[in-house]
């Protein structure tokens, strides 16, 4: 059975966080110019989801207890990787929010996947600081988290905005 929770998360600097609760989540250096392009900064125990605004976006969280189907197509851009959880407590917050507010999650204590999938991209960025005022315009954010052997992150699926060099 999975849980899941609906947040709203204020994407300062154009990213939010996913990390072990019991960790300092350093993602300083992190944010290389591949992680850049693929909208994901991952460390051992932390991930940074890079979003298209630096405004609020909505975000739902899913812990499931198996890897669930892959439903990319439905999603403009979707992002994997593994994450290190020591004691089974995720936090999953704004880039500039007080780690104690964090929202928590309770999961498997060891290796975690963690699927990205983001929608309503295209729109959040053309509205940019006004997306979070009509709902067709705020980013979505859709993270799923099951327990899964440690494998190496990867893009499932690239949104580019037009304009965009991705020479990485």
């Amino acid at each position: 059975m999975a849980a899941t929770t609906e947040l709203t998360l204020f994407a300062d600097y154009f990213q939010i966080h996913v990390s072990d609760a019991d960790s300092d989540g350093d993602l300083s250096g992190a944010w290389t110019k591949q992680a850049v392009a693929d909208h994901l900064a991952v460390a051992h125990d932390a991930l940074g989801i890079g979003t298209a605004v630096n405004d609020n976006v909505s975000v739902t969280v899913a812990v499931l207890p198996q890897e669930p189907v892959d439903d990319s197509a439905e999603f403009d851009h979707v992002v994997e990787a593994s994450l290190s959880v020591s004691l089974g407590r995720l936090t999953v917050l704004g880039c500039t929010d007080y780690a104690p507010d964090a929202a928590v999650f309770e999961v498997p204590p060891g290796w975690n996947r963690v699927r990205v999938s983001r929608s309503d991209v295209a729109r959040a960025t053309q509205a940019d600081i006004d997306s979070d005022e009509s709902p067709e315009a705020i980013e979505k954010i859709r993270i799923q988290v099951w327990p899964a052997a440690e494998l190496p992150a990867r893009v499932v699926k690239r949104w580019v905005q037009p304009g965009d060099d991705l020479d990485v």
